[in-house]
């Protein structure tokens, strides 16, 4: 197993460059209008993105999970973040929309500059575990370097739903339900895949991870739950309670089944918190 060392490209930490003026952005999101890349070097100029995670790294730096909206998720080392006068250390933020700009082909690239972009509400209380369980939900289900520019906007999207107060049960399940879309393992909710026929609205169902939903069964070890609940959550329709309610337990199970046993960490301080 190659060490830290081994995978981040070999450049000095550099002295940290004065504090630069945040300016406040009118879009909610970055933009990647400005984003360049340059094949002779793996030099990412610009392109918009979040901070998933971030750990220590020796004694000044860090090493960083970002979101980015043209490259997905890229692990990077902010050498010298950590120093009192570094203008990354106030920067680099979960949830603050960056333009960031990278340089190397490893595993670990080295972060060239991050500069906070603005336009979004700060997530409080609830709204921001609720951020983290995002940020988890990316940082273990998608791979590295697996564009997703679709799901990103989605993640700014809600993100932004969770700032102005829209109800986490019904946000959370939409951003699953989009996660899993992008991923390409949701199946299909709308028909049962014995028959092909359309699902009833009364008709009592299971969901296979692997294949989508079908009739249920006596003795069933999964979730079942009502044509209504799977037609709903293919029209992203979450207005019933009885849709909440069924759609909460399918989540979960099918999350477990695609993370491979992997706990939520997040997940289970929502449970007990919000019952979500």
């Amino acid at each position: 197993m190659p060490s830290h060392d081994d995978l981040i490209d070999d450049a000095p930490e550099q002295a940290a460059p004065p504090p630069a003026k945040r300016t406040r952005a009118s879009a909610s999101a970055p933009t990647n209008a400005s984003s360049r890349t340059s094949a002779r070097d793996g030099r990412v100029i610009g392109q918009p993105g979040f901070v998933l995670h971030s750990y220590p790294y020796k004694e000044t730096s860090l090493i960083i999970d970002m979101f980015t909206r043209d490259h997905g998720r890229v692990g990077v080392v902010a050498k010298g973040a950590k120093r009192p006068f570094s203008k990354l250390r106030g920067v680099l933020q979960t949830f603050q929309p960056l333009s960031v700009s990278w340089s190397g082909k490893s595993e670990l690239r080295t972060l060239i500059d991050a500069e906070w972009v603005g336009g979004m509400l700060p997530l409080e209380r609830t709204a921001l575990l609720c951020g983290f369980y995002l940020n988890e939900l990316l940082v273990k289900l998608l791979a590295r370097d697996d564009r997703h520019p679709a799901l990103f906007d989605h993640y700014v999207s809600t993100l932004n739903q969770l700032a102005h107060g829209e109800p986490a049960q019904i946000v959370l399940r939409k951003f699953e339900r989009a996660l899993l879309k992008e991923t390409g393992v949701a199946a299909d909710l709308s028909r049962s895949t014995v028959t092909r026929s359309q699902l009833t609205l009364e008709g009592m169902y299971v969901v296979d991870p692997e294949r989508g939903a079908r009739e249920a069964s006596a003795g069933e070890v999964w979730p079942v739950v009502l044509g209504k609940t799977l037609l709903d959550m293919e029209r992203e329709d979450y207005t019933d309670p009885a849709t909440q309610a069924q759609s909460k337990q399918l989540m979960r199970f099918l999350l477990a089944h695609h993370l491979g046993g992997q706990p939520l960490n997040t997940r289970q301080i929502l449970i007990d918190l919000m019952q979500l």
